[in-house]
Formats: C-alpha cells, structure tokens, sequence
C-alpha cells in the first residue's frame, strides 16, 4: 500500500503545480506526518520534492524536474490503446490516430505481438448501427467551440417538439446510451443544459465571441444519474409470451425475468414516465403487454390503437 501510495503522490505531483499536504492525507486516509514522511522518501529516491510556505504554499516537484522514464506500464499502455479504438468508433480524430501511432512507437519489440493480442482482445463499439456520419461535421464544430471556449448557436426542436432559437456556451460533449449531448450554458435559460445534436440544426459557431467557463453546478456533474424527478418515474410490469424470452433477455436480462405458472415472464422495472417511454413499449409489438400501472395500459392502448387505424386506412384505400 505505502508503494502504491507514493507512485499515486509522484503521478500527481507530475500533473498538478502544488498540492496542500492536508489534501494528500485526505486523499490517502494517512496523517499529514506520513505524508511528509513518503515525500522525504520521494526525495531520497532522487525525485527533487520543494515545500513552499505561506498561504498559497503547498508540496511540488523542482521547477523544471521531468522523469525520465516511461511512467506507464506496457500492460497500461494496451488499455488506452483499447479504450481510444472503442472511442474511435464513435468520435475519431486525427489526433487520436497520431497518438495511438505514438503509443504503438514506444512499445520494446520483444512485447509487440504480446501487444497487439492485448489491444485487439476486447472493442466496445459506441457507433449506432446506421453510422453517425451525419453527426460528425457539429461533432467536429462543437468540440472546437468546446476547446477554444467559443459561442455556439443553432435551432433546437425539444422532446415535445417545440422550436427554439439557442446560444450557448458549449461545456462538454457526452455519449449516453449511444446518443450524442452537449452540455452547455443556455443564455436564453441563463441555466445549464442538456442538448441532443439529432435535435439540432443550423449549428453555427460565433467566430471570435468568446467566454469564460463557468463552473459546473454540482448537480449537473453526475451525468450518469437520471435528471427525472422521482415523482415521475413510474414502476411498470410487463409480461412477455413464452416464446419471447429471448427478447426479455436482450432488454432486461436473465436475472430481470421472474416466472409466471402459464410459462410467461414478468418484468418489474422503473423509468421515468415520458414519451420515450411510450415509443420503447410500443416497440415491443406483441412480444409483450403492460400489466400495471392501469393508467400506462391504457395509454399503451390508445396509441396502438391509433397505429391500427392508420394502417387500416391505408388497407381500405
């Protein structure tokens, strides 16, 4: 563990200026004496730790100190060769396929078939599977407006298709459930935001009008949690025929399904109750059938019902 922890104090050290020593201990769980302990070990390895004093003090590297070797293990290096192939297939650069020639450069001969069976053992493939080429130009033009802090503005149709003109100031790109989003500051709702690019159109970026990042509210920070509030995620039970467990299983998994007596499946399941949710069951044709909530039955039925009627009258013409 002290091996671990001084690799992680040296590696930080490496990509911060300073560091408060009451930081390290926090970070570590250790006192702020074993922290300036490992740093006279630090030192003693011939790695030049300096402690400044004062109020804006802390623990750095000597100015100008560099190490020499490579940081990272070959093992290390074949994760983010990995992870930078799966990211590629949904957001590739130029910049990505230099550095994976980089990585591919310093890696010893001896270790080089080693290597490319490591890298080539696992792809997760974020691309939908009609491609994305249609997003990639407002990738492209978001990620600059991102990088040199530059005003975006486009036309935005939200889930209730409303129009809307937009300027904003684009924060983070983010790939959700093999969705693209911008996170960005909306001056017209002086709030931040979440934007779909499939919702987006006449994106254009304000050449020269720049700003000054805000910081992220701490709420907007998790975006793997669901924005909904709880009073409208909805617990819904589904049961699927018999011979539609496989599909069950696609959605929901093998652990999900509970058995019914008849040979069905059950699936006792929370979401938040909006259209997508409407589109997804609809989705599931006759493979399976809302049990409860009465009232999301009924929906179910209704638009079924209208979809019937469409294809009904297109029959009798």
């Amino acid at each position: 563990m002290k091996l671990e922890r001084l690799l992680s104090i040296i590696i930080l050290l490496l990509n911060r200026r300073l560091v408060q020593a009451k930081e390290l201990a926090e970070r570590f769980e250790v006192s702020v004496r074993t922290i300036y302990r490992d740093i006279e070990v630090i030192n003693g390895a011939g790695i030049p730790i300096v402690t400044y004093q004062g109020t804006n003090g802390g623990i750095g590297l000597m100015e100008g100190y560099r190490l020499d070797h490579n940081v990272l293990t070959n093992d290390e290096l074949a994760d983010i060769v990995t992870a930078l192939r799966s990211i590629s297939t949904s957001y590739g650069n130029e910049h990505q396929l230099r550095l994976l020639e980089k990585i591919h450069s310093v890696v010893p001969p001896a270790y080089s078939e080693d290597f490319q069976h490591k890298t080539n053992s696992v792809l997760i493939d974020y691309s939908p599977w009609d491609g994305n080429e249609r997003l990639r130009p407002k990738l492209q033009l978001l990620k600059e407006a991102v990088d040199k802090c530059l005003i975006a503005r486009f036309i935005y149709s939200n889930a209730e298709g409303e129009i809307t003109y937009r300027t904003v100031e684009p924060y983070m790109l983010i790939l959700k459930g093999r969705q693209w989003y911008l996170q960005a500051y909306c001056l017209e709702k002086e709030q931040f935001r979440l934007f779909k690019l499939k919702r987006m159109k006449e994106l254009e970026i304000a050449a020269g009008r720049t700003f000054i990042r805000r910081e992220l509210p701490m709420q907007e920070r998790d975006t793997g949690q669901n924005p909904c509030e709880p009073s409208r995620v909805t617990e819904i039970v589904l049961r699927f025929h018999a011979d539609s467990r496989h599909l069950a299983e696609e959605w929901f998994g093998i652990e999900g399904l509970l058995p019914v007596e008849d040979g069905s499946w059950q699936v006792r399941k929370a979401y938040p109750e909006d259209d997508w949710l409407y589109r997804f069951i609809l989705g599931l044709g006759h493979h399976a059938e809302v049990l409860e909530p009465p009232h999301l039955r009924d929906i179910i039925a209704s638009r079924a019902e209208q979809v019937a009627k469409i294809y009904s009258r297109a029959k009798s013409t």
